[in-house]
Order: structure tokens, then C-alpha cells, then sequence
């Protein structure tokens, strides 16, 4: 008697929605996949938005996803990049002069006496902070 041919399995919701379980990486496997140390690759998760999941207490990444984040350019305005950028110029000695010239060449004075100094409760004319 022949035996009955068996139906083919449905795939299941886990593999459909996050892709074949070949696709789920670890930190390490992440890493390697990435050629980069895996504490870097904790830091891109945190400051560019490098796309995984903390699951407990260990990380997570979906191939694809990490595929698609390698294609896209990097954000101008991420979190980091402001940070860093924040107070660049504070000690810069050049940057009231230049203001006060910027200012002078518009033909709008900051202050009544057209100092920029004036504004941080400093002598007009004196750079000292």
C-alpha cells in the first residue's frame, strides 16, 4: 500500500517575521559578521542607531537589518555628532572678534556700544573671560 505523501510544514510566525533563525546573530557573531570589537559595536547601537535588541541580558541582530543600516548614510545630526560639537569654540580666542565683524558688516550692533562682550557682562572691548 502506498504511503500517503505528507503535507509540506507552514513556516513558522517567528521565521517569517524576523527572517530564517540563520539571520538572528549574537554580539560576537554580530561582530564578526561587522569586523569590528564587540564593545564597538555596543557603541554604534547607542550613538548610530545600529538596529539590535537586548534580549535579558544579551544582544541580538537580524542580518538584514544590519545589512540595510550599512547602506544608508549616516545621520549629520545624530545625538554624538551635537555633543561633540557643543562648546568646540568656547576658548576660542578669534570667535568675538569674528562676531563682532560679522555684526559690524550687516550693520546691526549686538549691543548699544556694538560690542559682543557687552551681552556676557564683560568691559566692552576686553576678551577677557
Amino acid at each position: 500500500m502506498p504511503r500517503p505523501k505528507q503535507k509540506p510544514r507552514p513556516p513558522s510566525p517567528t521565521s517569517t517575521v524576523n527572517g530564517p533563525f540563520t539571520d538572528v546573530m549574537t554580539l560576537a557573531e554580530a561582530a564578526a559578521y561587522l569586523r569590528l570589537p564587540e564593545a564597538e559595536i555596543v557603541k554604534l547601537v547607542q550613538s548610530q542607531d545600529l538596529p539590535g535588541r537586548l534580549a535579558g541580558d544579551e544582544w541580538r541582530f537580524l542580518k538584514s537589518a544590519i545589512q540595510e543600516w550599512l547602506s544608508k548614510p549616516p545621520s549629520r545630526y545624530s545625538k554624538e555628532a551635537q555633543l561633540s560639537a557643543a562648546g568646540a569654540f568656547r576658548d576660542d580666542p578669534d570667535l568675538v572678534p569674528m562676531v563682532e565683524e560679522i555684526y559690524r558688516s550687516r550693520g546691526r550692533p549686538i549691543t548699544e556700544d556694538g560690542s559682543y562682550n557687552l551681552l556676557h557682562g564683560l568691559k566692552a572691548g576686553s576678551s577677557d573671560e
